[in-house]
């Protein structure tokens, strides 16, 4: 993730629908990369920031998401981005077997069940918001992390099925 700047929206349309202001994508001197994950059963999820995406930084997130998950195994499904399957990194689960990977197959991004969750997460901490550095991306991901760890529930995939209609009698 980058510090990118969303401009406010204009306001609200005349018949009541918000208006939807383009992202701006300029890119600040600093990049700052967020990493995160989801524990399926009951929506509790993990994030860090990083100054990069590579294997360190990958490590130390395996090392955070171990850390919130004390006992059974870890399933992390992830893409197929260089740092995932580095040899330090492929060392580093091997030195720790509770951690699997599970690998989407390339062209398949459909498979990534996980990018609706990071919808919800990125309107939670970045929508709307400008950013000058990394400090304030750093809080604005924790900030979202705790508010939606609080009403956390467990994590099903695809939409709910749409409320029960009730017809009046003519």
């Amino acid at each position: 993730m980058i510090p990118r700047t969303f401009p406010p929206a204009p306001g609200w349309s005349p018949d009541g629908h918000c208006i939807k202001a383009e992202l701006d994508y300029g890119h600040g001197p600093e990049k700052t990369w967020v990493y995160g994950g989801l524990r399926v059963r009951d929506g509790q999820q993990v994030t860090m920031i990083a100054s990069s995406r590579n294997s360190v930084f990958y490590q130390q997130f395996l090392q955070k998401l171990k850390q919130a998950n004390p006992v059974g195994n870890i399933y992390v499904v992830t893409d197929n981005l260089s740092s995932h399957n580095s040899l330090s990194t492929r060392t580093w689960i091997e030195d720790h077997p509770r951690i699997l990977h599970v690998f989407i197959p390339v062209g398949a991004c459909r498979l990534n069940l996980q990018e609706g969750w990071w919808r919800i997460f990125r309107k939670a901490a970045l929508a709307g918001q400008s950013f000058a550095g990394p400090p304030e991306i750093n809080q604005a991901t924790h900030l979202a992390t705790t508010q939606l760890n609080d009403r956390a529930q467990p994590w099903i995939w695809g939409r709910p099925p749409p409320p029960a209609r009730r017809l009046r009698r003519r």
